[in-house]
């Protein structure tokens, strides 16, 4: 297996403020793995090369998913946990146009409902 490109980072989000966590949760969140371009947006050409690589997992107080990041038609990007799925689990809102540098905000829509998160890190592998 050769390593990855240098463009590869690790992502972590942790869930912002909102109802019923006025401070945030750093127990709530999302640890991406994909390819960041110069502008440190989600970088489509790479993760084409290297879609097996670009994984995701959710985490919560007491349970974890490991899925994919999936490129969608249209060019948005979704989380996959069932990857034999046609459907995602969970779908980045405007992910396409985020940057992803610590501080920004990212929202992610889970169910009927959207949720903030707050990039706390992101560290080339």
């Amino acid at each position: 297996m050769s390593p990855l490109p240098r463009a590869f980072h690790r992502i972590r989000l942790e869930l912002a403020r909102e109802r019923g966590y006025p401070q945030g949760d750093a127990n709530t969140g999302y640890l991406i793995t994909a390819p960041l371009d110069a502008g440190r947006h989600l970088d489509a050409g790479l993760w084409k090369t290297y879609r097996d690589n670009c994984r995701v997992v959710r985490f919560r107080e007491n349970d974890k998913d490991i899925g994919h990041l999936v490129r969608e038609p249209g060019g948005n990007w979704s989380f996959r946990y069932d990857i034999a799925g046609d459907n995602a689990d969970e779908s980045g809102f405007n992910l396409q146009q985020e940057k992803f540098v610590t501080g920004e905000y990212v929202s992610v829509r889970e169910g009927d409902l959207l949720h903030t998160y707050r990039v706390t890190s992101v560290e080339h592998l």
